[in-house]
């Protein structure tokens, strides 16, 4: 389905962009906190805003629907205060789900929970994979191809299942930077054939690979990524990024796509971003779009 821009962009190339209505997989922050460190962003000494972070996660809900957009959402438990990134919890493609499975015993819950919630709504085949595989935190769909990311969570051997389980090629991508610990906190995906990425989170052979296969990748600043810019949801004209990522979304806007700006600066404490709260589901009957736990998202 095509959707109609809200707005025209100032670009002549927008012409080229076209929106794709999207379902969408999300959790409320009602448990959200930082009690631990897996990451370089994380320390359980900077407090956190609940209210604030709730208030945050609601307003990308709605821009999400203002965009025609569905949204799911599966229920958060309490003791998983990360369980709101939910893109690391599997990878939908083609209607076919594939399970996760953390690396971090902290977050080892939050993958049944999830996997559950995919096999009661329309992915009764999905599986928990066999080696360490953190779902779209590292596993970025780019038209027929699945980028994989390592060197950080998810283990290479998974790359070769998810492809066999899938029926996709899979790209290998090494990460070399901790700050960008998962793949989608390095690189985003804007539409079927374009990309952007922060060369420096990469290995040289990673590095060269994506120059090779995307010449006209959009190159990002640090300035942007530090405000996890790239960890970012495209439906091919509208891209929902970071509010601070303002060179990002200017590189954006000149090559004709819109940018849409969201405040979602409380969950960067946990190092986690838009993308981190957003499960695409390929492929996948749309869900509900009401709320549990006494969200009410409308």
């Amino acid at each position: 389905m095509t959707l109609t821009a809200p707005e025209p962009s100032p670009s002549p190339r927008s012409a080229l962009r076209r929106a794709t209505k999207r379902a969408y997989l999300m959790c409320p922050p009602t448990y959200f906190d930082v009690v631990y460190a897996i990451n370089d962003w994380m320390d359980p000494a900077v407090r956190v805003d609940t209210e604030l972070a709730m208030h945050q996660w609601l307003d990308l809900v709605r821009t999400y629907r203002s965009l025609g957009h569905d949204v799911s959402i599966v229920e958060p438990v309490a003791g998983l205060p990360d369980m709101v990134f939910v893109t690391d919890s599997g990878l939908v493609v083609d209607g076919v789900a594939v399970g996760a499975r953390y690396r971090s015993p902290h977050r080892a819950a939050e993958a049944g929970h999830v996997l559950n919630w995919l096999r009661a709504n329309g992915h009764p085949e999905a599986a928990a994979p066999e080696f360490v595989n953190e779902g779209e935190g590292d596993f970025l769909v780019v038209g027929s191809t699945i980028l994989a990311g390592t060197g950080f969570r998810s283990d290479p051997r998974a790359h070769a299942e998810v492809g066999a389980r899938l029926g996709r090629e899979v790209l290998t991508l090494n990460l070399i930077d901790p700050t960008y610990y998962h793949l989608n906190t390095a690189l985003g995906v804007l539409d079927d054939a374009t990309i952007a990425y922060l060369p420096k989170a990469f290995a040289p052979d990673s590095l060269t690979l994506l120059r090779e296969r995307f010449p006209n990748a959009v190159i990002a600043d640090e300035a942007d990524t530090a405000w996890l810019g790239l960890n970012l949801v495209s439906d091919g004209y509208h891209v929902v990024l970071a509010a601070q990522a303002t060179g990002l979304a200017d590189q954006l806007r000149d090559i004709g796509f819109q940018p849409v700006p969201v405040d979602f600066a409380e969950f960067r404490k946990s190092g986690g971003g838009i993308k981190c709260a957003t499960m695409e589901l390929r492929g996948s009957a749309a869900g509900g779009s009401r709320g549990s736990a006494g969200v009410e998202l409308r």
